[in-house]
């Protein structure tokens, strides 16, 4: 029996894209044509998606129906949207993991990158240890609340909708955390939020103090023919087209990627839920490997040419992070969270202070030569994503002549290394949050030992500087 093409079962997945990306036009619209939204700073998905999410809420109070799960998205549009964002999660890291890199960097630039790094994760156990200390308070005073809940904020601000998401996921599906879910989702949307008016008010202040002459909004971005394609690159207009190069690319290293976690799944059944939750970690390793296969095969003049173009790449990338911002705040449905709006309030409001006053206080201390830049990129990037602390950036180096904008991409490496640990115990949280609230507690303490080694351990400087060793990108 043949696809009925007439009936919305067909649509569903065409109806809820185009919804999607209007919503993301809409809001673009908006920003470009309203003052209040140009200045807030707000991405343009966020704003996209917060739109959304009050289309649908307005819809199902009206009907009594949740607009997602209608006919005219196929009946199962939430679900739809959640995948979504678990699945552009790791695309968007996948793309960024198979840009090929710049090569070495100076010890400096190196010592630098590692700080931002362990920076990342300290700023993870900071949000953890406060957020999971106020769920921990809010389970002694409320009934049957979820007092590992509170961890979900380093994942929601530090890391963003998708890993808000999957441990949101795992918490509702292992644990039986009722709304996890969208607990997660809901967290995540305050931390962009909080990178919003945050830095507006940080980058008005520091005008009115003079630190700043204008408010830089939107430029056009100024590339050469080398920014697009290098001469060793197979050519734009090919047998085949070299978008479908790097799509397919991205789409080979997804596939390892799950053959890899099915078979540890198969290997170690009662973790299939939280190995699924690392699709990310585990789709970059599997694409840095792709990458490393591909360089050397063509050093080895077995492959002629550059496949991948960073370009290219890098829209690839931004076009998943964008559906995973907006599909997941429009994922968010608000009635299951009618019993958790103070505590997601009082989570919010810590999260965003405790991460600015820490991240001030980092960049002055150990990037003397760019605090302000390093900071905002800081800021915007462990309360929403990098693309964030990209935007924040922008606003006082649109051309991206200080190191913080490298330190955003480098850093990726020492904070995976370090930051893994504290992933895993996320899922020992629900069974004991207070032990873990105190391993985190430790692990934070160490992190800072490591972060501000120089000044407590002054002796050793130079063999810390060493340590940092040379960041190679290959």
């Amino acid at each position: 029996m043949g696809v009925p093409f007439s009936e919305f079962s067909s649509w569903g997945m065409v109806t809820l894209f185009a919804v999607l990306l209007i919503s993301m036009l809409t809001a673009n619209l908006l920003k470009k044509s309203i003052e209040f939204f140009r200045n807030s700073l707000i991405p343009t998905s966020v704003l996209g998606g917060i739109i959304l999410l009050i289309v649908a809420e307005a819809y199902s109070a009206i009907s009594g129906v949740y607009m997602f799960d209608t006919e005219f998205f196929g009946g199962n549009g939430g679900q739809v949207l959640e995948l979504l964002t678990y699945h552009s999660l790791a695309l968007g890291f996948i793309a960024s993991a198979l840009k090929t890199g710049k090569g070495k960097t100076t010890k400096e630039r190196g010592r630098e990158i590692f700080d931002t790094g362990v920076t990342t994760v300290s700023t993870y156990l900071l949000q953890a240890v406060l957020g999971l200390g106020i769920t921990i308070i809010a389970a002694l005073i409320m009934t049957d609340f979820f007092s590992a809940a509170g961890i979900l904020l380093p994942f929601g601000y530090g890391q963003g909708t998708g890993q808000a998401l999957n441990y949101g996921t795992i918490y509702e599906t292992d644990y039986n955390f009722t709304g996890g879910v969208h607990f997660g989702l809901t967290i995540a949307a305050l931390g962009f939020i909080s990178a919003s008016i945050g830095g507006v008010i940080h980058l008005n202040v520091m005008k009115r103090k003079g630190k700043y002459r204008t408010l830089d909004h939107e430029t056009s971005e100024k590339l050469t023919i080398e920014d697009v394609q290098s001469a060793e690159e197979i050519s734009l207009n090919g047998s085949i087209d070299k978008m479908t190069i790097q799509i397919a690319f991205v789409f080979l290293s997804y596939f390892l990627t799950f053959l890899f976690m099915y078979g540890l799944s198969k290997l170690i059944p009662s973790l299939a839920t939280t190995l699924f939750g690392f699709n990310f970690l585990f789709g970059v390793l599997i694409a840095t490997l792709v990458k490393f296969i591909v360089n050397k095969l063509r050093k080895k003049n077995v492959i002629k040419k550059q496949y991948v173009n960073n370009f290219l790449m890098n829209r690839i990338s931004g076009f998943f992070f964008d559906l995973m911002v907006i599909a997941g705040i429009a994922a968010i449905r608000l009635e299951t969270l009618r019993n958790y709006y103070v505590i997601i309030i009082i989570l919010g409001v810590v999260g965003a202070v405790s991460t600015y006053l820490y991240n001030r206080f980092v960049a002055k201390k150990l990037f003397p030569n760019y605090s302000e830049e390093q900071f905002l990129a800081m800021y915007g990037m462990l309360t929403g994503t990098a693309s964030t602390g990209v935007i924040l950036l922008r606003e006082i180096d649109k051309d991206f002549t200080t190191p913080a904008a490298d330190n955003l991409v480098y850093q990726q490496i020492p904070a995976i290394a370090f930051g893994f640990p504290m992933m895993l115990l996320a899922t020992f949280a629900p069974k004991d949050p207070y032990m873990t609230l105190g391993i985190l507690a430790g692990f934070f303490v160490i992190m800072n030992l490591i972060l501000f080694r120089r000044f407590i351990f002054k002796r050793g400087s130079k063999k810390d500087d060493k340590s940092a060793g040379e960041v190679t990108e290959e």
